[in-house]
């Protein structure tokens, strides 16, 4: 069980979040993760974001199933099977194509979406914390990693100066766990540590 501490504050309008966030990323803390209610252009270029390279997984996928495709109708029609459809050639690669195609999409497209929920840490009954319920209605929270170097009083201090409201120190567990949002308990049942 990883359990980390974050500083979380909470902001009101989207006109003081953006300074904010430019301001702590230049002290020089870590930044978990903002919390939005809504989609808010450009935050990740200044969280600093790298891009996904989810594109690159789903070309690969699409790949997969192009390959998967022309493997099993090579083996099936000019190898285990041999039929003669009106005098066409055994490998007749243009009649395959609305299969290849087919199968090309479907496993681009599944592949992309089990991708997108491994990688966002999405699945039933694994939970995910909130540090503010408020953050899907009306609230803007951010909530920054706590590392050995850091000193909590100056990092509660600074979120203040930079006009975060209600800033405390919550502890979160890190990693994927089976759970409910209304039952503080980690995996298999055992109670969550109050440091």
């Amino acid at each position: 069980m990883n359990v980390k501490k974050f500083v979380v504050g909470n902001f009101y309008e989207e006109t003081v979040l953006f300074p904010a966030v430019t301001k702590v990323r230049r002290a020089g803390y870590k930044i978990h993760d903002v919390y939005t209610p809504f989609p808010i252009h450009g935050l990740d270029k200044v969280m600093g974001l790298k891009d996904t390279d989810l594109h690159i997984a789903g070309f690969i996928y699409g790949i997969t199933g192009t390959s998967t495709a022309i493997g099993f109708i090579t083996f099936m029609l000019a190898f285990d099977w041999k039929i003669n459809f009106g005098g066409k050639p055994f490998f007749s690669l243009p009649a395959w194509i609305p299969i290849m195609f087919e199968l090309t999409v479907l496993f681009a497209a599944v592949g992309m979406v089990l991708t997108f929920c491994w990688l966002c840490q999405l699945a039933p009954f694994v939970k995910k914390d909130h540090f503010n319920l408020r953050s899907t209605d009306d609230t803007f929270t951010m909530a920054i990693e706590c590392t050995d170097k850091t000193n909590e009083a100056e990092a509660i201090a600074f979120l203040e100066s930079v006009g975060a409201q209600g800033v405390e120190i919550q502890h979160r567990e890190a990693d994927w766990w089976i759970g409910r949002y209304d039952r503080e308990t980690v995996r298999f049942g055992k109670k969550v540590p109050q440091v």
